[in-house]
């Protein structure tokens, strides 16, 4: 069952017809509500990343000036947005022609499907729609409360640190035995027994006063912290550490956690982009040319849109046409038995090209990616030499001489290596606190797993400024700078950078 709202008769009808389609043919997704708006409800829903109930911000000012200025000029135009929720929220340009409304229609319910069934959407609040509303009361009470230039600067701050969690985090929880008892909760922390006063029975209290047992204790407590990393072991997920550890007042550590978790929000988008778009993008394909096809006075108009969609140039990674061509890839393989040891050892190309076993499992095999894969577990499993070569993904250098890209390398497991790597933590250096009480004096470690990138200097400067504000005390992080190990530190007003 489908809500739609705002709707004119014909497009409703529409939106269930081919909502109807779509399940027929697998696809089980939320129930969805579409929203027809204008282009600039749509900016100012998009600037906030979908949700025109966060909390107020400048940067949701300047997303939506940015978008503006885009679609005046004909740069770039959002043809719809969908929402990760239950129900699923879908708003519609209404200025789209009929053809792009069908298109767009058949592409979310591909959306839908992927945010319900994906296993990397699985742990996402299913309310976040609500929740974001309770965030924004959230925060716009804070600014009464506190003020408004107060409360946007933390924001500033947490912001630039958004980035700094543990995508994997969520799946990742502790498991519990047979009673029932989490495994981590197992292992109970009890201290030695403290050492006593000797003395008779009837003048241990004397001797060994109340005051003097828990004096003795904390101290042993204490020695033994000390003896222990701080944390035990590295860990990535920086923002929950701050959270717990930083000296934040209530608000300040309330924001910080607003601002985590709608990072752990968005981050299965981020992980996903390629197989979410190919997959919305493979099935409004489908829909609008065998399942639910289009009039023969709207297949130009759709060709040409589609066409544009798919579009990328060299040197250049179209997320749609990736996971689309890979998707397709993948189908005909598995629909001609093109798996299997026999066929990987195969090494007659005219023999590989020509395999056919007829076995048909393209449908449950593209079902079974959508369930379990990421991008990079996506690509990893399924991006092969064949496909690099037909579709011309090898690694481009720009030539500033003749203003173009050129072919710099056609090594498939080189191109593979630098596609997994662009898209390993998003494209993000991942950080890692390594000591909360560095030099015993209460400063703060991180360092950076380093993957062949340097950090940008500049960045890693001012990420550590904005450390500072929320830790207080001075920072430092480990890399790796011209293959030299370095740490640079920020102590409140000046940085440095030194070898180790």
């Amino acid at each position: 069952m489908n809500f739609n709202t705002q709707l004119t008769p014909e497009l409703r009808e529409i939106a269930l017809s081919i909502g109807k389609k779509a399940r027929e043919v697998g696809l089980d997704y939320f129930d969805t509500i579409f929203e027809l708006i204008d282009y600039k409800q749509l900016n100012e829903i998009a600037a906030y990343g979908g949700f025109p109930t966060r909390y107020p911000h400048w940067r949701f000012g300047m997303d939506y000036e940015r978008l503006s200025k885009s679609y005046t000029y004909g740069l770039s135009v959002i043809y719809e947005m969908v929402i990760n929720n239950d129900p699923c929220y879908a708003y519609l340009l209404r200025a789209n022609s009929m053809v792009s409304q069908k298109t767009v229609i058949a592409h979310v319910y591909g959306h839908c499907d992927f945010f319900k069934n994906n296993y990397w959407f699985s742990k996402t609040n299913r309310k976040m729609l609500d929740q974001m509303a309770n965030h924004g009361s959230t925060i716009r009470r804070f600014i009464e409360d506190v003020g408004h230039d107060e409360v946007e600067d933390f924001l500033d701050v947490c912001l630039s640190l958004e980035n700094l969690i543990d995508i994997y985090a969520p799946f990742n929880q502790p498991t519990k035995n047979s009673q029932g008892i989490k495994e981590e909760e197992e292992e109970v922390y009890r201290p030695d027994p403290v050492n006593k006063l000797q003395s008779k029975k009837y003048m241990d209290s004397y001797i060994n006063p109340k005051d003097f047992i828990e004096s003795q204790t904390k101290k042993q407590e204490d020695q033994q912290k000390k003896k222990k990393n701080f944390p035990e072991e590295p860990q990535r997920d920086v923002l929950k550490f701050l959270m717990e550890n930083a000296p934040l007042n209530s608000w300040q550590r309330r924001v910080l956690g607003i601002i985590r978790d709608e990072s752990y929000y968005f981050a299965p988008q981020g992980q996903t982009k390629i197989l979410n778009e190919g997959w919305a993008t493979y099935w409004h394909s489908q829909m609008m040319t065998e399942l639910h096809p289009l009039n023969d006075s709207e297949i130009v108009d759709y060709c040409d849109q589609h066409s544009g969609v798919v579009a990328s140039a060299p040197g250049q990674l179209n997320p749609y046409k990736l996971g689309l061509e890979l998707l397709r890839h993948t189908k005909r393989r598995w629909d001609k038995g093109q798996f299997g040891l026999d066929y990987v050892n195969c090494e007659d190309p005219k023999k590989r090209a020509a395999w056919d076993t007829q076995a048909g499992l393209g449908n449950q095999k593209l079902f079974e990616i959508r369930r379990i894969h990421n991008d990079i577990t996506f690509l990893d499993a399924y991006l092969d030499e064949d496909f690099c070569h037909e579709h011309k993904l090898f690694i481009y250098d720009y030539d500033r001489r003749n203003n173009r890209y050129v072919i710099s390398d056609r090594d498939f497991g080189k191109v593979k290596a630098q596609m997994l790597n662009q898209l390993t933590n998003f494209g993000q250096p991942i950080i890692v606190v390594k000591d909360g009480n560095f030099k015993n004096r209460n400063e703060l470690l991180l360092e950076h797993k380093h993957e062949g990138t340097d950090l940008k200097h500049e960045f890693t400067v001012e990420c550590l400024r904005n450390l500072f504000k929320v830790w207080r005390r001075p920072v430092h992080i480990d890399t790796i700078i011209e293959e030299g190990k370095r740490r640079v530190s920020f102590d409140g007003s000046t940085h440095s950078v030194e070898k180790l």
